[in-house]
């Protein structure tokens, strides 16, 4: 793409040009298409218009190729996250508290998030996303993972809004530390209280108050949140990291290890369905991320390339499942 717009911005020459009157006559030697315009100002050219805004066009078409390369074609394979240490304090859950909680059926508030999750499920191509109704296999699922890792002191809340809890967890999380806790933690937390994700859906994991919060009934997406609970329970300075997420491209790094591990443990089962769906889901899902990453450099073309990263992400997980097929 770059040779083509160098190619482009060279003087191209005229091989012939049309006089007022309609006949043909050669042009000037070494006349160019700008010296052309300029020379003719009543029939300006179109080749000439084309060089002026072809910068514009290659920096969309070099965003939409970092798109490309980001979502799975380059820094996505399977690649877990190694153990070096635990930070998460004992106390986080008391003796007698489950890990795992399920927020009661309510009908009017799940129908709610339901239908306001509907572009998310036309998004990832998936009914289950946002569905406000987790399954025992997803649960289970989730389970395995967190006991294979030995997160015993993160928290899942399966379409559960806790906000009370959810405050005592922070003053208790001290391996955040408090200068973190009660600034971009108290704010993480707080957006959790005023925008229920009960109502709004958006699955994620909370680092300050070690918690998770799932409200689609996808496996792989379960996992993909307790990975960021593994990854920062790992961290030397998980508030630093926590915190680091708020800058840009930052995000890319954290989504790309969380996935990474997903793929890496689901490729260690024998669950095909699994190992298919953590592709078919992760991949367009780090689409939206690398597009937003590309939409901070252009704003005014930054939907565009929202969807062109999901897209993208669905094309790269659609070509290597294609790919192991064979």
């Amino acid at each position: 793409m770059v040779k083509i717009y160098r190619s482009l911005r060279k003087p191209l020459r005229l091989r012939h040009r049309k006089s007022l009157d309609g006949k043909s006559s050669p042009p000037d030697r070494g006349t160019s298409i700008g010296q052309s315009a300029v020379a003719r100002s009543t029939q300006p050219s179109s080749r000439f218009q084309l060089c002026k805004c072809l910068p514009g066009t290659t920096l969309r078409f070099l965003l939409l190729q970092t798109v490309l390369v980001f979502c799975g074609c380059g820094v996505l394979k399977p690649q877990s996250i190694q153990r070096v240490r635990y930070n998460l304090p004992g106390n986080l859950i008391a003796e007698q508290e489950p890990v795992i909680e399920r927020g009661e059926p309510k009908l009017l508030i799940d129908g709610f998030g339901w239908i306001w999750g509907v572009p998310s499920k036309i998004l990832f191509w998936d009914r289950r996303v946002e569905s406000h109704k987790i399954s025992e296999q997803t649960e289970q699922s989730l389970e395995e993972y967190l006991s294979a890792n030995g997160l015993h002191d993160v928290k899942v809340r399966l379409n559960q809004y806790r906000p009370f809890d959810d405050w005592k967890r922070l003053t208790k999380n001290t391996s955040i530390a408090w200068p973190w806790r009660y600034t971009f933690g108290a704010v993480a937390t707080l957006g959790e209280t005023v925008f229920p994700g009960r109502l709004f859906g958006g699955d994620h994991y909370n680092p300050y108050t070690a918690t998770i919060h799932l409200y689609s009934d996808v496996p792989s997406i379960a996992l993909h949140e307790a990975a960021h609970a593994k990854d920062f329970s790992n961290r030397r300075y998980p508030g630093t990291y926590a915190a680091s997420y708020a800058l840009p491209l930052v995000p890319l790094w954290h989504e790309r290890v969380a996935t990474n591990d997903v793929l890496a443990y689901s490729d260690s089962s024998d669950d095909l369905s699994l190992r298919r769906e953590a592709r078919h889901i992760l991949y367009p899902a780090y689409g939206t991320y690398a597009g937003n990453a590309a939409g901070a450099f252009a704003p005014a073309a930054s939907f565009p390339l929202y969807l062109s990263g999901v897209v993208a992400g669905h094309a790269a997980a659609r070509v290597e499942t294609w790919a192991n097929r064979r």
